[in-house]
């Protein structure tokens, strides 16, 4: 259900399982948590997609009521994303919810087709949202806009989204993995050295 597609130094991580909007299960996030972590010794660039019309409904629901919804395996997952030396690319296929805004903050780019819709519903279900997912959506779209997503429950359309700073670019459904093969280019042709001294300057 996590497919990893290795092209060189260019790695294509999918969530496959359209049948279910790509909701996660704990096996899936260990093994997105695992991918990721030896990515940061092989790839360069990191592009994470889904298969179908959503990137990921968040948490598996019979899994979250098991007790997955809190389960540190989301906190390792996004860590080891940030953590990823090179250039980190969240391609997003469609609507993100829940726990599956984790990984995406935690990308160092965003690009969404316009269908996406983008909400966090922590409050309504009784949970917290991942630590280091606040201060995470904090930096992208500030504090009060932090609060309307995560507080409010809203769903937010990716016109909105991308107003707020919460993606990059929106781009049409058939040219999403051109665009992320486009902004991935430079940091291919480049050393590895290279490509995580930028990133450290900026970080």
């Amino acid at each position: 259900m996590i497919d990893v597609a290795k092209d060189g130094v260019l790695w294509r991580v999918t969530i496959n399982r359209p049948d279910k909007a790509n909701s996660l299960t704990r096996d899936m996030l260990t093994t997105l948590a695992e991918t990721a972590e030896q990515a940061a010794d092989e790839a360069q660039v990191l592009v994470l997609i889904g298969t179908g019309k959503v990137f990921s409904a968040g948490a598996d629901l019979e899994e979250a009521r098991a007790g997955l919804a809190t389960d540190p395996v989301w906190e390792r997952l996004s860590a080891a994303v940030a953590a990823f030396p090179g250039l980190s690319i969240a391609a997003l296929n469609g609507t993100v919810a829940g726990g599956a805004f984790g990984m995406v903050l935690a990308c160092d780019l965003r690009i969404s087709v316009s269908e996406s819709k983008f909400f966090y519903p922590v409050m309504k279900l009784g949970f917290l949202p991942q630590p280091s997912d606040p201060p995470r959506l904090v930096s992208l779209v500030g504090p009060a806009r932090a609060k309307l997503i995560l507080m409010t429950g809203q769903k937010v359309a990716a016109a909105e989204a991308l107003a707020f700073g919460l993606v990059d670019e929106i781009v049409d459904s058939d040219g999403l993995n051109e665009r992320a093969q486009e902004f991935a280019a430079d940091a291919l042709a480049a050393t590895p050295g290279h490509v995580s001294a930028i990133k450290q300057m900026v970080n």
